[in-house]
């Protein structure tokens, strides 16, 4: 207990300086870069040769959680945090909902020294998935499954393959670590970029699920999803007429 009372302050103290300060303050400008930052992260992993099984069964899933950047930093205890959107598949048409921002953060206690930037991605693949983020907090791994999704040129474990988990995580890290580990994660909403990015007080279930609100920024995102995914959209042409940067 009194271990447990000395790491809890020190983890936060970890989480709260591993996350650029530009994610822990409100404003429309960060939220666009963020929605920008994480169309080039998915269009990073379409492109990645390994990446095979991601590309190919993108089109399975229910959801997508995208975090451009995740960072970690550790001396003993180590402590993650990153900020991302979350977007819901319309079943029938193919097209995506508008982005949900969320926030993503673990603390870990162990022999452990260095730092790490990811991009990291969860396929959303059950219903309970998708149910489990218009909460406004839940566990990885606890109050949803959660298995490392294939890599490579080969498939490690069955566990990864099998589509009914709830979320498959991938990630491109680079730094000190071997890899990274989402079981144990904590994700939560981020109302205040919600508010900010829509103009008004929303909730995620308003975002993803009643779609009360738009914003044309994310268009072209959602128009990539939609080609990724096979959904047959008109995001594309509204697209077309939006600057790119």
């Amino acid at each position: 207990m009194t271990i447990a009372r000395l790491v809890k302050p020190f983890v936060l103290f970890l989480l709260l300086s591993v996350i650029p300060a530009q994610l822990l303050s409100a404003s429309d400008v960060e939220q666009e870069n963020i929605v920008d930052q994480s169309r080039m992260t998915l269009r990073s992993f379409l492109g990645d040769s390994n990446m095979g099984w991601f590309r190919d069964h993108i089109k399975d899933a229910k959801g997508i959680f995208i975090v451009p950047q995740l960072l970690k930093g550790a001396f003993f205890f180590g402590a993650s945090g990153g900020s991302g959107v979350f977007l819901v598949k319309d079943e029938k048409t193919g097209d995506w909902s508008e982005p949900a921002f969320y926030t993503m953060g673990a603390g870990s206690f162990g022999f452990q020294f260095g730092a790490q930037a990811s991009e990291v991605v969860l396929l959303v693949m059950s219903q309970r998935g998708v149910e489990s983020m218009l909460s406004s907090t839940f566990k990885l791994g606890g109050d949803v499954s959660v298995a490392v999704g294939p890599v490579g040129g080969g498939i490690e474990g069955s566990t990864a393959m099998n589509l009914s988990v709830d979320l498959l995580s991938f990630a491109k890290s680079k730094g000190l670590f071997g890899g990274i580990s989402l079981e144990g994660a904590v994700i939560a909403t981020r109302d205040e970029w919600n508010r900010d990015y829509y103009g008004k007080d929303v909730r995620p279930t308003d975002i993803l699920v009643k779609q009360t609100v738009t914003n044309p920024q994310s268009a072209i995102l959602r128009a990539a999803l939609a080609r990724a995914s096979g959904g047959t959209s008109s995001m594309d042409q509204k697209t077309e007429q939006i600057p790119r940067p």
